[in-house]
Order: structure tokens, then sequence, then C-alpha cells
């Protein structure tokens, strides 16, 4: 293991420490049943489940923009060829904004407000997503796709908010509630993928399926509230939920405390006192101290970002032409969507037992930079349809699938790595803020890709 990896606090120690005076009166909880634990990977579930359904329904978006071509032309007919592209823009640029606004207001606006209302203005959008299934939209289906996009950019702002804002709260458990949320967070994408399989092959029609589709998404949000309001019952979660509440505090500082062993001395109380003053955290610092690895993490996801699922879900099979259900129906949905994330899922699993490179090797970032080597390798698979580069190097399908394999691994462990030591190196006091900042550093990242997978995918 990395030297720098075993500075991560042990499974029992909170990302922010607790006051001493809280620490010597009571005794710390276990966590029974492991409740935080599944709160906070079903919770991780949530916080990406929008983003997930919505680029998993591929079948359901064609069918709706069918008409396209007939209503406008080749400009229409362009709204189902970049579909992923444009979902993407939709869903990250705005969430950009919407994370310098949560980094405002991490002070001002209770965590349990911001985290409930999006998850309230999910849900709303989401069933209105729902009811348009049914809908005949084939005589208006230009206005579908607007509506459809600004549901996008709603449902992802409101995502964002939520999760900035779970992530910031979990810095205050234990890394292994941390790890729960990362993880489930791949999960959700991995259950997404699963749930449009089954829906593809149980429903003949294509409106029944994404109606069971979106009925799923609608009541796991239901589920993500209810655990929520779950989470401060538990003996466990009340335990580190007021040591955060008293964290900000001067006279809840010991006198002897001190930040990490990266913090400037006088920083800790510098940085204490101009939360207290300002009610923002001071945003200085942390940008400093997260520079090379808020680069690192903008890297790992602009790269997923131009690839899956722009480039991935249009690879085609080589055999597609003999008609079999796996190189027509099942190959996109196996192969890019259920492979990428299942991938994702474990390279994030990895980091329980395995965090190396540390946060200030300079393998990192050069293993970050090597993921580039991704972006050509899928231009040269079969990518349909292609009007300009028409040379195809890998002609079997088992090179996109361990393509597709290589990119969500590395995505899930280099990525987790990255977002987790983030706020172990600033003072404790602002490890909540730096997390909503390496949130930032990722949405920016989604958000520049996914400019980018447009051009790149018009260029194909």
């Amino acid at each position: 293991m990395h030297p720098a990896a075993r500075s991560f606090p042990p499974d029992d120690e909170p990302l922010i420490e607790e006051p001493s005076l809280k620490t010597y009166s009571q005794q710390k909880p276990s966590d029974r049943l492991h409740g935080a634990y599944i709160i906070f990977f079903l919770l991780g579930i949530g916080s990406l489940l929008p983003w997930n359904f919505f680029i998993t329904a591929k079948h359901y978006w064609m069918y709706k923009l069918q008409n396209c071509s007939d209503e406008a032309g080749q400009a229409a007919s362009d709204l189902r060829d970049f579909f992923e592209s444009y979902i993407s823009i939709a869903s990250t640029v705005p969430s950009v904004l919407c994370l310098v606004g949560n980094f405002l207001l991490i002070n001002k606006v209770p965590a349990s407000v911001r985290i409930l209302s999006s998850l309230f203005i999910m849900l709303a959008v989401f069933l209105v997503i729902t009811m348009l299934v049914k809908v005949d939209t084939s005589t208006w289906t230009t206005h579908f796709f607007a509506l459809t996009i600004i549901c996008v950019v709603v449902v992802s702002s409101a995502s964002t908010v939520f999760t900035s804002s779970i992530f910031g709260l979990s810095s205050c458990f234990p890394m292994r509630n941390l790890q729960a949320l990362i993880s489930g967070q791949a999960m959700g994408g991995t259950i997404s993928a699963i749930a449009s399989l089954i829906d593809l092959a149980a429903a003949a029609d294509v409106t029944d399926s994404a109606l069971a589709y979106f009925l799923t998404a609608d009541i796991f949000i239901v589920i993500c509230i209810m655990v929520y309001l779950l989470l401060p019952r538990l003996e466990y979660s009340r335990y580190y939920m007021s040591s955060q509440k008293e964290s900000p505090s001067l006279a809840a500082v010991p006198p002897d405390s001190s930040a990490e062993d990266e913090a400037e001395p006088g920083e800790t109380t510098n940085t204490l006192f101009l939360t207290r003053n300002t009610g923002v955290p001071p945003l200085r610092p942390i940008l400093q101290k997260t520079a090379l690895l808020g680069f690192c993490l903008f890297y790992v996801f602009f790269i997923s970002i131009i690839i899956f699922p722009s480039l991935s879900s249009n690879i085609e099979s080589v055999s597609k032409s003999s008609g079999s259900q796996w190189s027509t129906k099942y190959f996109a949905p196996l192969t890019s969507f259920l492979l990428y994330n299942f991938a994702d899922w474990c390279g994030r699993q990895i980091t329980a037992w395995i965090q190396a490179p540390g946060p200030k090797s300079k393998l990192l970032p050069v293993l970050v930079l090597l993921r580039t080597i991704f972006l050509p390798l899928f231009i040269l698979s079969n990518y349909q349809p292609r009007a300009h580069i028409q040379m195809v190097v890998f002609n079997q399908d088992i090179y996109p699938v361990v393509f597709t394999a290589l990119l969500g691994l590395s995505n899930g462990y280099l990525g987790t790595l990255v977002i987790v030591y983030g706020p172990k190196i600033v003072p404790k006091e602002l490890a909540e803020a730096a997390g909503v900042v390496m949130t930032f550093y990722l949405m920016l990242g989604l958000a520049v890709g996914s400019a980018c997978s447009v051009l790149v995918v018009h260029l194909m």
C-alpha cells in the first residue's frame, strides 16, 4: 500500500473531528445492524439515479423522437442521433451553477432543508416524465424534446444540490459511510441498467417498458426520502451529526487540538473566524490545497463523459446483420450501460481495501492522464453511424467490451480515490466545504466533457 494511503483514518474515525468534550462525556455508539451504512448506500444510489435513468432509457427516447425527421428534416433528425450529447449538456452545465449556490448556502441553509427539497423536486419532475410515457407525442415531437430537456435541467440541478449536500454531511461520519455513499452512486447506474434490461425483455410494448422503468425511479426517490428522515433517528447518526453542528464553534475546539498535518499554523483559527463572520467557508485555502486533486477529478470525468454514453452506446455489434437478439436488442444495453456501471461500481469498491497512489503521489496524475488513450480506442471501434472517420480498427465485439470494462473500472477507482482524498488534506472544519468543492471539480469535468462529446460525435 502507498505510504500516503496509510494516513487514511480508521473506519471508526470521522472526517471532521468531533469536540473532545463530547468524546469524554459520551461513548461513541456503534452502527447497529449497519443502519447508517445502508442509509448512506441507498442515498448514494438515489443521488445519481435520475441521470442514470435518463441515459439508460435510450430505446424509449428513440421511440418518442422517431417522428423528428418527418417534422423538420435533418435538423430534427439530429435530435435522435445526438440525443445523449444534448442530455449530457443539459444535465451538467446547470449543475455547475447549482454547486456554486450550494457552496454559498452551506452555513446559511440547513443540510436537511437542501436535501429534502431537492428530493421532492426530483420526485415531482419524475412524476411528470412518468405521466408523459403513455401520452401520444407524435404530433409535437420537437416540443416533447424541449420539455424533456427542461426536465433534465431541473432534475439534474436538484440532484446536484442533493449529491453535494449529502456528500458534505457524510464528511462528519466515519470513512466507511463515505465509501458507502460513493459505492451507492455506482450501484445506482448498475440498478438502472438492470431495470432497463428487465423491462426491455419483459414488455412487448416500449411504452409499457418505459412506464415500469420510470415508476421504479419514482419509488426509489420516495425510499430515499424515507431513509433520510430515518437517519437522524439513529443514535449513531445523532452522535456524529451533533458533532458537526458544534465543530464550527471556536469554543468547541479543545486548546491542544490541531488540524491536518498539511494545515498551516494558525490556519484553523483563521478559517473558523472567517466562516463564523461571513457565513461562507473561505474558498482560497480550499482551492490551494485541492488544486492538483481537483484537476485529477476534473480530467477523470472529462474523459469518461466524452465516451460514455455518447460514443460507447452507439457502438454496434459487427454481427448486427445476423438479426440475433444479442446483436440488435441487447448489445448496447449489456456492453455499454450495464458493463460500464458494474465496472465503475467494482472500481469504487476496491478503494475500500486499496488506497494507492496517495494524494501527493506523482503517479496519481500520470494514471489519470493515461486514460486519454480510451478516446481513440472507442473512436476506432464499430461506432455507427459514421460520416467522416470511416476507418474501423477494432472490428470484433470483444474490443468494446474490454475497453468499456477498463473505462468504468478506472473511472470508479481513480475518481473515488481523488474525491475521498479532497476533504482529508484541508483543515477539518473545512472538510464539508472541501467536499462540495471536489463535487464542483467533478461536475465541471462532466460539463466540459459533455460539450466536447457533441463535437466528437459530429466529427465522427
